[in-house]
């Protein structure tokens, strides 16, 4: 309900056709992108291009699945968004000029990493062309940032409309140093938060990229919930921008659902992550709710970079037991499942974002915080419950409990199995 009257108060903002583009270009995008994946599949399969299951990688697949269908959602956003995006009229120069250097820097982060999804590529080497993707999207030139730079936070204790006099812990608008996308001396700390915030939304949803179907429809519906804050604040062409978007990676999901019958590998979640980190912080106001919404995966993340780290492990290295996904997978819960629980709180802390006012915002950070310490204890009294079991005796059975096992003695059974 709360969603549904955010959105029924800014429609009267906005005519009846640019509603209708938004909505027409989601669905083209989607129905481009479920179609361009069928292509990709088959290109794939005719040239042996596929990911092999191993001992060590992938509990889930036991046959050779295609690894290409980022390639496909990349091609299903470009082509819409040349259609419904670069040729509207509302679409202003400086946003033009942002449009092509987004898109510069995602091909080149997809036509790399679609090399790494076929041949491999060291992760030093992925990270350097992560780095390079963030120099692009800022658009350095002549003493100007063009493209895109998070030089300040919105305050959610700050006055509404910025007036002089005011402290800096009342203006609306916490900057890092600087006011304006100029370059200066004072705007390195800017532009190494704009390059923190790309790279680590980037790998986030690399990192959660584990189950078929988990981090595209994770991704999909943050996509749905910055369209709906973009049309909220009145940013028509953002809202535009972010709903093509949120179509081509719906599109993609029919395909990767359990069982997945494409991955869409290191290019796509490398595009989806930097996309989700340009449209987040375009026009402002949305920071906040990218944390909220994608907040448990975003923890997830950094609680294991730093575990790996102090260990004196490379963050970087391939995991199948540490991820919260994966963790959840050991208590018994199949994909689709896991797939739900995300969706779930995904979609939960979208709306919640959408319904707190700009001053309470830190209370819905607050509870994204406390939901992945609840489920972080839970899981671990689930694991300490699971080795009990494991290594605990196990009494001698009867001819007739032998031949019929109870449920309890074929999950100790299986656990050894596992084990």
């Amino acid at each position: 309900m709360a969603l549904l009257r955010i959105v029924e108060a800014q429609v009267s903002s906005f005519s009846l056709p640019d509603l209708l583009l938004i909505l027409g270009g989601g669905a083209v995008a989607f129905l481009l992108s479920y179609l361009f994946t069928f292509g990709v599949i088959k290109f794939c399969t005719r040239f042996d291009l596929l990911d092999r299951p191993t001992k060590d990688r992938d509990r889930i697949h036991k046959k050779p699945v295609p690894r290409l269908g980022g390639v496909a959602i990349f091609l299903a956003f470009v082509v819409a968004s040349l259609i419904f995006y670069a040729t509207n009229h509302e679409v202003k120069p400086d946003e033009m000029i942002r449009f092509i250097l987004l898109m510069a820097a995602s091909l080149l982060l997809v036509a790399v990493h679609a090399y790494d999804d076929v041949r491999g590529m060291r992760a030093l080497h992925k990270f350097i062309v992560q780095s390079l993707a963030v120099v692009i999207i800022l658009g350095p030139w002549n003493w100007h940032f063009y493209g895109i730079i998070l030089f300040g936070f919105s305050n959610p204790f700050g006055v509404a409309v910025e007036h002089p006099g005011l402290p800096w812990y009342q203006q609306p608008i916490i900057s890092i140093l600087i006011h304006k996308p100029e370059i200066t001396w004072l705007a390195i700390p800017a532009v190494i938060v704009t390059w923190f915030w790309f790279t680590g939304m980037t790998n986030t949803v690399n990192f959660v990229d584990g189950l078929d179907g988990l981090a595209t429809g994770v991704v999909g519906i943050t996509g749905f919930f910055i369209t709906i804050i973009s049309i909220y604040l009145g940013q028509y062409t953002i809202g535009l921008l972010a709903g093509i978007f949120t179509g081509a990676v719906l599109g993609f999901l029919p395909h990767n659902w359990s069982p997945a019958k494409i991955f869409m590998g290191d290019s796509g979640a490398q595009f989806l992550g930097f996309m989700l980190a340009a449209l987040s912080i375009m026009g402002g106001a949305k920071l906040a709710l990218a944390l909220m919404v994608l907040g448990v995966p975003i923890l997830d993340v950094a609680v294991i970079i730093v575990s790996r780290l102090r260990r004196g492990q490379s963050f970087a290295q391939p995991d199948t037991t540490s991820h919260l996904h994966y963790r959840l997978m050991a208590t018994g819960l199949n994909a689709k499942q896991i797939c739900y629980i995300f969706y779930g709180l995904t979609t939960a802390f979208g709306i919640l974002a959408l319904s707190l006012p700009k001053g309470v915002k830190i209370v819905g950070l607050l509870l994204v915080g406390a939901t992945m310490l609840f489920l972080t204890f839970w899981l671990d009294n689930l694991q300490k419950q699971r080795e009990a079991l494991l290594n605990s005796p196990r009494p001698p059975l009867s001819d007739e409990q032998e031949s019929n096992p109870t449920g309890d003695e074929r999950h100790h059974a299986r656990l050894q199995t596992e084990s």
